[in-house]
């Protein structure tokens, strides 16, 4: 069986002032992601699930060290990319799985239509089944926001400063390009740090972490109390 990859991972609740003038710090040394619009930025939208008991959760909030949790994400209000992630974390390590969806697939998914994922070719669609099934996981909420996204090559060093994070009211239409939604975390922006081995110092001092309060923050657990 082939060992999971774990990347560290570092958040920082920053202001948007901070976040100005990180990004600014970065644009002028490291690339952008290639998503990003004219603006530097793209949006994201994730759908989350939990069980009834809101397992999820509640592991977030107690601290627990090893948990997960599964969400279906596409960018820019796109629907011809979508993928469903099983996000692991252990500690300050985190790991990803993915597996692509159709929107159709998507809609049959929150209407309860699930039989379909028994027989994928995908591994990760299977073991959803499964969760779905066992753990009577279902869609939670939907938490959207904009990014702000570079990278450097060597330690596949990755930065993101997310903004204007918001969590659906009302609504878990993911593809309502007018879904009704409010700001959470009073306008402070997150800034995520993301590394397989190292962490170069001279990206250390662009972001300045020594100055940054390190949070064991979740999008998904910061809208759900929100609301």
């Amino acid at each position: 069986m082939k060992a999971l990859k774990y990347r560290y991972e570092l958040k920082h609740v920053i202001s948007e002032g901070d976040a100005l003038i990180t990004g600014r710090r970065l644009s002028g040394i490291l690339p952008r992601d290639q998503s990003a619009g004219s603006d530097g930025q793209y949006h994201i939208r994730s759908l989350y699930f939990d069980t009834p008991e809101d397992r999820a959760l509640y592991d977030k909030i107690d601290g627990i060290p090893i948990k997960e949790k599964f969400r279906i994400r596409f960018y820019n209000h796109d629907p011809d990319f979508i993928r469903l992630e099983k996000k692991i974390k252990h500690f300050n390590h985190g790991f990803k799985e993915k597996a692509r969806l159709q929107k159709e697939e998507v809609q049959w998914i929150l209407h309860g239509d699930t039989s379909f994922l028994a027989n994928s070719e995908q591994a990760l669609l299977r073991h959803f089944y499964v969760k779905l099934r066992t753990e009577r996981l279902a869609p939670k909420t939907v938490v959207d926001y904009r990014r702000e996204a570079y990278y450097f090559p060597p330690g596949n060093v990755r930065v993101t400063i997310d903004r204007d994070i918001r969590a659906s009211v009302t609504s878990l239409d993911i593809f309502d390009n007018d879904l009704p939604s409010v700001p959470v975390l009073d306008g402070r922006c997150v800034l995520e740090v993301k590394y397989d081995e190292f962490l170069p110092d001279f990206i250390q001092d662009l972001i300045q972490l020594n100055k940054c309060t390190s949070a064991a923050l979740s999008k998904y657990a910061a809208c759900r109390a929100y609301m």
